[in-house]
């Protein structure tokens, strides 16, 4: 079984009845986060999610989940002051989940996909890639 069946059979069981367009979307927000954007406006990619962790006193967090060892847990309020408001606010808006089920989620799954796409311990020069570069990754994970 690949990272994208655990972590779609893991936002499953927490969600329950919401169904697989939830799932979809906030997979599709955390490929988003990770990924080399490459134009105006957007996320900066893994560059800028590592930025904001480590602006916001979290750099050992996000690097413990790039790095070999053991992932440091994350909790949905660090997350929520990491991301911001905004971005966890809009993903509960199309997601029709509450702040807190979306912030809870997300701290389970980031951790996660950061770990499996970051393998050899560091990002790759240039980032991660496209987001269909990120997915076809997850699925080849086992």
């Amino acid at each position: 079984m690949g990272l994208l069946d655990s972590v779609l059979g893991a936002i499953g069981g927490a969600q329950g009845a919401q169904g697989g367009g939830g799932q979809a979307a906030l997979i599709n927000a955390v490929i988003g986060m990770l990924a080399n954007q490459g134009g105006g406006g957007g996320q900066g990619g893994i560059g800028d999610l590592i930025g904001r962790f480590q602006q916001g006193g979290l750099g050992n967090v996000i690097g413990s989940w790039i790095g070999t060892g053991q992932n440091l847990p994350v909790s949905p309020d660090q997350l929520n002051n990491v991301l911001g408001s905004d971005t966890i606010g809009n993903l509960a808006q199309q997601l029709g989940l509450s702040h807190g089920e979306v912030a809870g989620q997300l701290s389970q799954i980031l951790p996660q996909v950061v770990d499996q796409l970051t393998p050899h311990g560091h990002v790759p020069e240039g980032g991660l890639g496209s987001v269909t570069d990120l997915l076809g990754k997850l699925m080849q994970q086992r």
